[in-house]
């Protein structure tokens, strides 16, 4: 027995079909019914969405008995679940780039107003899987088309994810120069000669294969290997940052980690601040606001450090903190403030 609904909306949002005229004979259309009221939970609140129906008013018409709706309505969810597409696109994101776990995943959902728990966001990443692979039958040989008239050829990327708590490994089968998603596939093994059954149906297509891209799974190379062994490899680029980078991404973490620690006294000063109303107080309300923001920071290593990004924010401010100092004339506390900085 399914479970009610008990999202409260705080917006409802009303659709109707996208055109006014019957799309036959052209006569007005004349609203009939609601074609469906849902509440759905997105990344921008709670909404209740009302899809209405419209009929043609021309009784000649072969479309009478249709009922028109709004497809944008129908494109904020799928069926058979409480949470809008764009929900499931972020968990997709969040799980394949950032490579999170379910409960890491959970806390960030959570986080951000979308109530859900390990197991919705099991569901969730199910969901997600599904219309990827649905999504990389759509259109597909077209866009190879255009590629390879633009470029002479495609490339092919490949990868896995890995799988968590038992779960099968889902491998996505990428075009590099167009970003068309060709093929996912749920595998229990990742396997060379399983591997190769995933992508003979790709190459199985007829166009010129410029190259492979992957990570460094043997699996995945051996089956490109053995499948064209005269087309060039290569390891992936972004991967091959993120391998060499390990020992400079673990000091930079180090170095977040530290600066952290030095500032864990502002919510004391901030209670003393907040006890006085003065000028002063609201100066340094505004210096702790800042540098709480600051410690949020994240960056995208390698490439984007977020412990030098945190340490060079501090470092303005104390600069800033520093220059406001020394025109109150109060060199006693600069010098703490180095201190502590």
């Amino acid at each position: 027995m399914r479970t009610k609904n008990r999202l409260v909306a705080d917006e409802i949002k009303y659709f109707r079909p996208e055109f006014s005229n019957c799309p036959t004979c052209q006569s007005k259309l004349d609203y009939c019914h609601t074609v469906s009221k849902k509440t759905i939970s997105t990344l921008n609140g709670v909404k209740t969405i009302v899809n209405m129906g419209y009929r043609c008013t021309n009784p000649e018409c072969k479309n009478i008995s249709t009922v028109f709706r709004s497809a944008q309505a129908e494109h904020l969810s799928v069926k058979h679940i409480t949470y809008g597409i764009d929900v499931l696109a972020f968990v997709g994101e969040l799980r394949f780039k950032e490579h999170k776990t379910r409960k890491e995943i959970m806390n960030v959902l959570n986080g951000l107003g979308v109530v859900v728990s390990e197991r919705h966001v099991q569901k969730l990443y199910e969901r997600y899987t599904v219309l990827l692979r649905a999504s990389a039958e759509y259109n597909s040989k077209e866009i190879l088309k255009e590629t390879v008239e633009t470029h002479g050829g495609i490339i092919l990327s490949m990868d896995g994810v890995q799988p968590e708590k038992g779960n099968e490994t889902l491998y996505v089968i990428r075009e590099v120069l167009s970003g068309t998603i060709l093929a996912a596939k749920n595998v229990k093994s990742s396997s060379t000669e399983e591997l190769m059954e995933f992508i003979k149906p790709i190459i199985g297509y007829g166009f010129p294969i410029l190259g492979f891209v992957s990570d460094g799974q043997k699996s995945i190379r051996l089956a490109f290997e053995t499948l064209s062994p005269e087309t060039p490899y290569q390891y992936c680029q972004f991967h091959y940052l993120k391998d060499i980078s390990k020992p400079v991404v673990d000091k930079d973490r180090k170095l977040k980690t530290n600066i952290k620690k030095k500032l864990r006294g502002i919510r004391e000063i901030e209670k003393k601040a907040l006890k006085e109303d003065t000028l002063e107080s609201e100066t340094t309300l505004a210096y702790t606001a800042a540098i709480r923001s600051v410690l949020l920071e994240d960056g995208c290593p390698p490439l984007e450090l977020p412990g030098i990004k945190v340490y060079e924010q501090t470092k303005l401010i104390q600069d800033s903190l520093e220059k406001c100092l020394d025109k109150k004339g109060a060199p006693c506390t600069r010098k703490a403030v180095q201190n502590s900085q």
